[in-house]
């Protein structure tokens, strides 16, 4: 790695902007960045002045030697790239409200990164994070991909199987099941190890090492999730203790979704009638985030960015190319191609999992067979992962209506088509590999 420090990120004009910038100032003195570009596209243009002026003031307040370019030429950005981070979203906030409202017009769970609005995501976000890896091969061979474009699992594990650049996926999932085990134990995290498992927002832990002992057993008998301990689009629904206790591993918030279906399905609905979908929320809390990045007195992350539900992505981002530019040998959970790290997987899909993290990238660690009560699951999900990289890919229809159907959370093939037919009408602009001429 040469001395002057590139770094593109890609959804430049996001509301989660000020997170990663905050992130790279307190990492200055490891981690001297001379160049950072945001980028975004045409539609993006408005909300990447407003923030990229924000990251401007923000570097500027910081007293450090870091030039913030904005840019609507990706290619341009991209030359001598030293990393590169996508945080984009194809079809901005609208396209995530269709994704969640089609699925419940048809009594199923609206969700962005599951079920079947997870698959539109994937469908839109793929062919463009594909693009952006054929101009890396040509402009920045050499740089490391680090994205956190969700379904940051299956995305990821496209740019594995159909590019040659140096990727690892990233989410802040990981993190909060970190902190969550902390308070149970009652300890900084820096004095356990807690080793996670699994596939993007469908991740388990296996062990919890603390003082030489695996204390497992005591977390799961204190396991809780409340709202201190999940992502904020997750409904507030009580675990059943002894489905948490049987399982032997500790599974994620997002679990919810697949222990807690018929629960879940009826709290969404509730809340569809009383205030619109997640979506609609998040674009509300987005407008006043963005009324609040156009003061030109504000130098600093505002404290409502948390609501927003991207809390610690910077610290995992930031972590996670300090961790490779100073060739820490650092422990982080991140996602990477499986290379037998879950057995019963193929070797060359991407799951979720902790790893060392250095100059190299990321090695995961080795892991235990996952237990009888949850592998048959995430055997399930990598099926259906499998094909919505496929399908995504090829444009091809049968792809996507057998990866809707294979998904725990669409309960029947008739309802899967339907459902499958909407979604690719809705998006029709951006799925040009379903609609050739």
């Amino acid at each position: 790695m040469n001395n002057k420090l590139k770094v593109v990120t890609i959804g430049g004009g996001s509301s989660y902007t000020p997170e990663i910038i905050e992130g790279f100032i307190q990492r200055y003195a490891e981690m001297p960045i001379s160049e950072i570009w945001l980028v975004d596209v045409k539609a993006g243009r408005e909300k990447l002045e407003i923030v990229g002026n924000l990251a401007k003031r923000m570097v500027e307040a910081a007293g450090i030697d870091c030039q913030v370019h904005l840019t609507l030429d990706r290619r341009e950005a991209l030359k001598d790239a030293d990393f590169v981070t996508t945080q984009l979203r194809v079809g901005q906030l609208d396209a995530r409200i269709k994704d969640e409202r089609i699925p419940l017009s048809h009594g199923l769970i609206g969700q962005e990164t599951n079920g079947a609005g997870g698959l539109a995501k994937a469908l839109r976000t793929i062919p463009v994070i594909l693009d952006i890896c054929r101009d890396m091969e040509e402009l920045c061979p050499d740089a490391w991909l680090i994205n956190f474009t969700n379904p940051s699992g299956i995305v990821t594990e496209a740019v594995i199987k159909h590019s040659k650049i140096k990727c690892v996926g990233l989410c802040n999932l990981s993190q909060s099941m970190q902190r969550m085990v902390a308070e149970i134990l009652g300890v900084d995290k820096s004095r356990f190890l807690l080793q996670l498992v699994g596939l993007n927002h469908f991740l388990y832990g296996t062990h919890v090492y603390m003082d030489g002992k695996d204390v497992m057993p005591d977390v799961l008998r204190n396991l809780k999730y409340d709202s201190a301990h999940k992502p904020k689009n997750i409904p507030d629904i009580p675990w059943l203790q002894e489905q948490i206790q049987h399982l032997g591993v500790i599974p994620c918030p997002y679990h919810q979704y697949y222990y807690a279906t018929s629960d879940v399905l009826e709290k969404q609905l509730q809340e569809f009638e009383e205030h619109g979908t997640r979506g609609e929320v998040v674009q509300a809390v987005e407008h006043e985030l963005f009324e609040l990045y156009r003061n030109p007195q504000l130098h600093e992350k505002p404290k409502q960015l948390e609501q927003r539900g991207g809390a610690y992505y910077s610290e995992a981002a930031c972590e996670l190319i300090s961790a490779i530019y100073n060739d820490k040998n650092l422990l982080m959970t991140v996602n990477v191609r499986n290379n037998g790290a879950i057995r019963s997987l193929p070797d060359n899909v991407a799951i979720e999992t902790t790893c060392v993290i250095g100059r190299y990238g990321a090695i995961p660690l080795n892991n235990d067979p996952l237990p009888a009560t949850v592998s048959g699951l995430v055997s399930l999900m990598k099926s259906w992962e499998e094909m919505a990289v496929e399908a995504a890919v090829t444009g091809d229809y049968g792809a996507a209506l057998q990866a809707l159907t294979l998904n725990p959370l669409v309960p029947s093939g008739k309802v899967a088509k339907v459902v499958l037919d909407e979604l690719l009408e809705a998006h029709r602009e951006y799925l040009p590999q379903f609609f050739k001429e």
